[in-house]
């Protein structure tokens, strides 16, 4: 997805940020013919290098000869679609014309049909508008982010007078918008850049995630004393990101320090913490008060078992306090398989990495007991059963149908890793229902023996080899 974040600290103005979007690449060209087809007399447009706080960026420049019209809705309308361009732009910049109506009308207390514009109805605002339309639709920006925006303190002068800072337009418009504290005595915001964020930005904030790729910087037409007075855009790409819920767990963990108890005991307390359900276990060598050597013990566990784990660490390591917190753990997506080796099934588990990439691990219970009855290096069973695991995965490339359409074998009697949902989540559920099936087989049948849910395998000592 194309965004563009716009980065207010300075302020936003219409003639700003079209100068933003021509610096980031828009064609200032397209803007001068979509300008002249509305039929405006004789108007210029020339966008120049700026510098503002040592700062560059580009200042627009609009010429046009002195007028005094004042134009209604249905007048710049009738502009809009007298002009040569895409369907996206216009609608874009009926949409900012038809909202600065509706809010004119609001606090005027009158109707759209009745509404004049006037600073808004002159031509600077006019290309400042249908310019920035024009440009956003060239750069195919979709979505648009924005920080909160400072609207200046004091007042200004409009065609109705004196009025205080945000003008009753540009306060109405940025309803709901978060405001920046600003003491500048300076009309920061102005209701053509209110509107542009009122219709263009659905979200406030910092950056979001993005690849920026471009970079626009416009100018205000002023110096101010405390910042440099530019209107930033980045645009670029959304990264895609998956919601929290999908990637955090949230886990609970259990500290304490021990200087004066023996590994004996240590061990058996965490031999206890495995019993009572803890997620994790583990000791860090740590030096405590007086230079005596200590272990901190720390356990991970779910909210249910805190309160159990925390009797057994008290109960088993004569420990006077635990540490308690709250954390936030990121989880891989991940599920267990079986794997058919010259063995007979091995159990594994295999992760999504966020890059896509699948990874495999094989269950070291497994590989143990066989490279115990086997005689054979532990080692040389992980490097074979994940050999078979790429040899299988490597066979869901011969079905030539769309996944949602590929079905295993008839004659397929293990939980195979080729299945075409590998390693999707509806995996368990193929292993259970493979299970189902072997109900009915033959209890000699070794060599399609597995276990689909989370109960214990048989001891060694009742394990026989295939």
């Amino acid at each position: 997805m194309r965004i563009a974040y716009f980065d207010c600290h300075s302020g936003i103005s219409g003639d700003m940020t079209l100068a933003a979007l021509l610096d980031a690449g828009a064609s200032l060209k397209s803007v001068q013919e979509v300008v002249h087809s509305m039929g405006l007399p004789e108007v210029s447009i020339r966008s120049e290098a700026a510098t503002r706080k040592g700062f560059r960026g580009q200042h627009l420049v609009i010429e046009h000869p002195k007028e005094h019209a004042h134009r209604n809705l249905l007048d710049i309308l009738a502009l809009i679609r007298r002009a040569t361009m895409s369907k996206n732009a216009a609608e874009i910049a009926h949409r900012l014309f038809e909202r600065l109506a509706r809010v004119e009308a609001k606090v005027h207390g009158t109707t759209i049909d009745q509404v004049y514009f006037h600073e808004v109805g002159a031509i600077d605002s006019i290309v400042d508008m249908v310019g920035v339309a024009v440009a956003w639709d060239e750069l195919d920006i979709q979505k648009a982010v924005a920080s909160p925006v400072p609207t200046g303190s004091g007042t200004v002068k409009i065609s109705h007078g004196v009025v205080p800072l945000p003008a009753p337009a540009t306060a109405e418009l940025l309803r709901d918008i978060p405001i920046a504290p600003c003491g500048l005595p300076f009309e920061m915001t102005t209701p053509t850049g209110a509107v542009l964020l009122a219709e263009l930005v659905s979200e406030y904030g910092p950056i979001p995630a993005m690849q920026v790729n471009r970079i626009g910087y416009g100018a205000g037409s002023r110096e101010v004393p405390d910042r440099p007075n530019l209107l930033r855009i980045l645009i670029g790409h959304a990264i895609p990101t998956r919601p929290a819920s999908e990637d955090m767990d949230m886990v609970w963990v259990l500290e304490t320090n021990l200087d004066d108890v023996s590994g004996e005991r240590i061990g058996f307390a965490i031999e206890a913490a495995w019993r009572t359900g803890a997620l994790d276990v583990f000791t860090t060598p740590i030096q405590m008060k007086k230079q005596r050597p200590g272990v901190m013990l720390t356990v991970l566990c779910r909210r249910e078992d805190r309160q159990a784990l925390e009797s057994e660490l008290f109960r088993h390591t004569g420990t006077l306090g635990i540490r308690v917190r709250k954390q936030a753990r990121l989880v891989l997506p991940r599920a267990s398989i079986g794997v058919g080796t010259p063995w007979g099934l091995v159990r594994g588990k295999v992760s999504k990495l966020p890059t896509g990439e699948v990874d495999f691990s094989p269950e070291y219970d497994d590989c143990c007991w066989i490279a115990k009855e086997r005689c054979i290096r532990l080692q040389d069973v992980v490097e074979e059963v994940s050999r078979c695991y790429r040899a299988e995965e490597s066979l869901q490339h011969e079905y030539p149908l769309p996944p949602e359409q590929q079905e295993l074998p008839a004659d397929s009697s293990l939980p195979s890793i080729a299945s075409p949902t590998h390693p999707a989540a509806s995996l368990n559920l193929e292993l259970q229902q493979a299970a189902m099936e072997d109900q009915d087989r033959s209890a000699t049948d070794r060599d399609t023996f597995y276990r689909w849910d989370s109960a214990p395998w048989p001891r060694d000592e009742d394990r026989d080899l295939p």
